[in-house]
């Protein structure tokens, strides 16, 4: 496989990993964890509403969140780095600055907490480089 398919390959993988493994946390976060709040939030559409919602949230709710988010980005990270064939961290740190990304996007169509905006901004970069660490290295 040529090279520049591989590597489109790894990040494309690794983001669609990561989507789905903080899909699945957040999942039971809403239907297990915190049923009520999944319940209310569910259909929910209104800014102002939504707004008042995450006011009232439990911080328990959010760590959550950030956990799937960790997962996910390491989970990410693992698999674009086992995929790519050269620069494994490079793959690996492509696919954290794409959740970064989506992570802002997510924070500025859902207003968390400003505490939350900082940690979620923070996360995806460090444990994409932790999954890319956990993934086998290559004899070159």
């Amino acid at each position: 496989m040529r090279p520049v398919i591989r590597s489109i390959l790894a990040v494309v993988v690794g983001f669609v990993l990561a989507s789905v493994v903080m899909m699945a946390v957040e999942a039971v976060n809403g239907r297990l964890l915190y049923p009520e709040l999944g319940r209310a939030a569910a259909g929910m559409t209104d800014r102002q509403a939504i707004r008042q919602l995450l006011a009232a949230a439990p911080v328990g709710a959010f760590l959550v969140v950030i956990l799937g988010w960790a997962l996910g980005s390491a989970a990410g990270g693992f698999a674009a780095a086992s995929i790519g064939a050269r620069s494994p961290l490079g793959h690996a740190l492509a696919v954290g600055v794409l959740l970064t990304l989506g992570g802002i996007a997510n924070n500025l169509m859902l207003p968390p907490p400003l505490w939350f905006w900082i940690v979620g901004l923070i996360v995806f970069l460090p444990a994409a480089y932790v999954g890319s660490r956990l993934a086998p290295r290559r004899a070159t």
